[in-house]
Order: structure tokens, then C-alpha cells, then sequence
């Protein structure tokens, strides 16, 4: 396109008019929308995961459910990491109704604890009652009594009452003494192996203390049995008879077997 522009120096010859044109450029392929912040919402899940593992422990594991409720709901307030913050705040929920159940279960254990005590204590006030002192007699033929002897009755003994877990121990010590002949030590390895019985260290202790055994009979039998069964000498069988690797019977018990192992 020309126009006709005086040159300055008078002459009207044409020339072409200038463009001026704005450079304008493509948005950038690899562009990303700005990431919205998840901090809140990730305290909230960490924080949740914490309160749920805490909440057998009463009171801590609620403080910790309810900062997790906390920080969750301000992170859907603030249009955070939805995912991240209900399972902080569902996380958060579980642990603290966990603790305060664990709370409220230990108060009613200890106003239970409590009670029976009162009431222990109140039976044995009531078994000692003095005897009151002899009234002076009206009679004249009856001589005074000047020393008056107060007795007291002696509160009765009442034997604690034993746990279940204990007779049932004791039971199971009875059949290994009596049908397998085991030893006070093999008993007892076998009642609280975690490979065996399971039971409390308490129980099988009480167990192998209560049980009505012959031990020496018990290691005698164990040694008739490798000599018949094993063809073992005596030196085998009582080292077999003492060995912890083996039945574990005290020396005097071994001795005693190998004294009448021909009788």
C-alpha cells in the first residue's frame, strides 16, 4: 500500500507506508495451574493416624483425636486435599471415643477395686467383736469379780479365691506329671512355652507348686523307659535324666532312679 506523503523537499513521489505490527507469542505448552497447599491436610492425616494408634491410652489418645479433628476441618474450610483431611478427622474420631471408652473403663475398674476393699474391710471390723465384761451379780452369795478376762475372737482367714487360668494350669501340670512323667522343671517349660501351653509365668509357677507329683517316681519311670525302649546305659540315661536339653529331673531325683532303675 503506498500514500501519497510529501517528502519534505517538495517533491509528491508515492512511498510505501511503514507497518507496524505487535509481536504476540503462544502460551507455553507445559504450563501448570499453581498446586493448592495440602499442609493442613497432611497434619491432619498424620495426626489422625497418631490418635488412632494412641487411643488405648486414655485421655492422651483423645487430645491427640481431637487436634486431628481440628486440623482436618480447617483444611476443608480451606478447600485443601479432601482425601487427606476426612481420613484425619475419621482417624481422629476413632482414637478419642477409643480413649475416653478406655477412660471411663478404668475409672469403673478402680470404683470397683474400691468397693471390694471396702468390703473386705468392713467383713474382718465386723468378725472381731470383744466380749463384754461380766455385770457385777445382784446376789451377795456371789463373790465379785474383780479381774475380768476379755477375748477377742480372731478375724477368720479367708483364702484368696484362685484365677482360672491357675486351675487350669494346675490341671494341665497333673496330666504331664502323671501320664508322661515329666519333670518339675519340664512341666513347667511346657505350661509357659509359647510353643507349648501358654500360660503366665504365674500360673505355671503355680502349677508346679501345687500339684501333687512324685518326682523321684516320675524320673524313675523315665529311666525304665530308655533302658527298654533305648537300650541306654546308666550313665546315659542319667545324664539324659539331668541335661536341660533333656528331662530336666534335680540330680538327687536322678540318682534316686538310677539306685532302683534294677528293682
Amino acid at each position: 500500500m503506498t500514500t501519497n506523503d510529501p517528502r519534505g523537499d517538495g517533491s509528491d513521489e508515492l512511498r510505501p507506508e511503514t507497518a507496524q505490527h505487535t509481536a504476540t507469542y503462544p502460551a507455553s505448552p507445559g504450563a501448570l495451574p499453581p498446586k493448592k497447599p495440602t499442609g493442613l491436610a497432611l497434619a491432619a492425616l498424620i495426626v489422625g493416624i497418631a490418635a488412632f494408634i494412641l487411643g488405648w491410652i486414655p485421655v492422651l489418645g483423645a487430645l491427640v483425636g481431637l487436634v486431628a479433628v481440628i486440623l482436618g476441618i480447617l483444611a476443608l474450610r480451606k478447600r485443601q486435599s479432601k482425601g487427606k483431611a476426612l481420613t484425619g478427622v475419621i482417624l481422629g474420631s476413632v482414637g478419642a471415643l477409643a480413649s475416653i471408652g478406655m477412660l471411663i473403663a478404668s475409672i469403673a475398674l478402680v470404683s470397683t477395686t474400691t468397693d471390694m476393699a471396702a468390703g473386705e474391710a468392713t467383713a474382718l471390723t465386723s468378725t472381731t467383736q470383744p466380749v463384754a465384761a461380766a455385770e457385777p451379780s445382784e446376789d451377795p452369795s456371789v463373790a465379785p469379780v474383780d479381774d475380768v478376762v476379755v477375748e477377742e475372737v480372731a478375724p477368720e482367714l479367708v483364702a484368696p479365691a484362685v484365677p482360672p487360668e491357675y486351675k487350669s494350669a494346675l490341671k494341665k501340670a497333673e496330666s504331664y506329671s502323671s501320664m508322661m512323667n515329666m519333670s518339675k522343671l519340664g512341666v513347667f517349660g511346657q505350661l509357659t512355652s509359647e510353643y507349648g501351653e501358654q500360660f503366665s509365668v504365674e500360673a505355671g509357677q503355680y502349677a508346679v507348686d501345687n500339684v501333687v507329683a512324685d518326682w523321684p517316681a516320675n524320673a524313675l519311670a523315665k529311666a525304665k523307659s530308655y533302658r527298654d525302649t533305648m537300650d541306654m546305659s546308666p550313665a546315659a540315661i542319667h545324664d539324659q535324666l539331668i541335661s536341660d536339653y533333656g528331662e530336666q529331673f534335680t540330680v538327687e531325683e536322678a540318682d534316686y532312679a538310677m539306685a532302683h532303675l534294677n528293682d
